[in-house]
């Protein structure tokens, strides 16, 4: 059995997180950490999880005196406050950190040592063998999925354009005008066009695989109005000369080893993943363009499934092991 903790423990993907941990037959939860809800039960804010866990939010000076024990770290925190946090509670050398905010993507040194970009798909061995791993942003996970195996062959060699849009619980659990029901609910709305954060993290990775410079990514994110679950559509042109069929193949050989990501032949529907941890992929060709459709969990694939999958492979359990989820499909 491995101590898992979990800092920032009241958020969205702090749930998804624990729903996960609870059917883990690995791991045992240690402490769970919230500033504002230090003593609290935990099934008092996540309600779903009344008589499956017993368990209190501890504080950051709880989680200090287990730091010997804890094998591995969850940081479920806002943007910009994981590097603090680190330095205000100092964990053992021994233990293993996975940071699901973003302050490790791009910038990934933490003093004497770097972060291992968590995109299973691509850094599978890298990540077995890391002690701190930066796990991907959601729409970035949806648009390097979509984008990888055509970057490593350098087929990428026009601009990109993408639109994608993501459920209300992409905004967190913080209420503000934009997550708010009344404006949210049959409702579609852009922000961030063509300077979202998860941008650098994209064009990053993306070239770091790519034998040629990936030209312009433009990239218009959208607020739907549901509340979980990414549908990315990405266009561009394309010079190669495989037909469909071959690129579909590829694509598929590609991520053959991936237990997670599947090619459709048919158009894509969001219920087909939603409380999955899966992604699918759909490919199309007209005349001179390539289109691609990605859908991927925003809650699991996009962030706590995929930092289990992170867990796993770091710890040496089965990749899927308890990610193995169903798709309310209807």
């Amino acid at each position: 059995m491995i101590n898992v903790a979990i800092a920032g423990g009241t958020g969205y993907t702090a749930g998804e997180l624990l729903r996960l941990l609870q059917n883990h037959p690995g791991v045992r939860v240690v402490s769970v950490v919230s500033t504002t809800n230090a003593g609290e039960e935990i099934s008092a804010v996540h309600r779903d999880l009344l008589g499956t866990t017993s368990l209190r939010f501890s504080s950051k000076e709880q989680l200090h005196e287990m730091r010997e024990e804890t094998d591995i770290l969850f940081l479920c925190l806002g943007h910009g406050i994981s590097r603090q946090f680190l330095q205000d509670v100092s964990m053992d050398q021994k233990c293993r950190i996975i940071d699901l905010g973003s302050d490790f993507r791009i910038d990934e040194k933490y003093r004497d040592e770097y972060f291992v970009y968590g995109l299973t798909e691509l850094n599978k061995d890298k990540i077995k063998n890391a002690r701190l791993v930066a796990n991907p942003g959601c729409f970035a996970t949806s648009v390097i999925l979509g984008l990888a195996p055509l970057a490593l062959e350098g087929d990428l060699t026009d601009e990109i354009h993408i639109h994608s849009v993501t459920g209300s619980t992409g905004a967190g659990r913080t209420l503000s005008e934009t997550s708010h029901f009344s404006n949210r609910e049959s409702n579609i709305s852009v922000y961030k066009p063509f300077t979202h954060q998860h941008l650098g993290e994209i064009s990053k990775t993306l070239n770091s695989i790519s034998p040629i410079t990936i030209p312009e990514i433009n990239f218009i994110p959208l607020r739907g109005g549901y509340t979980r679950g990414i549908f990315t559509s990405i266009y561009t042109r394309y010079k190669g000369n495989r037909s469909i069929e071959h690129i579909e193949e590829f694509f598929r050989e590609f991520y053959f080893s991936s237990p997670f990501v599947q090619i459709s032949r048919f158009p894509l529907s969001l219920k087909e993943v939603v409380n999955t941890n899966n992604a699918h992929i759909h490919l199309e060709r007209h005349k001179d363009y390539l289109y691609i459709a990605v859908v991927i969990d925003n809650l699991l694939k996009g962030a706590s499934g995929q930092a289990v999958q992170n867990m796993n492979l770091m710890t040496g359990f089965d990749e899927d092991c308890a990610l193995r989820l169903k798709a309310s499909a209807f």
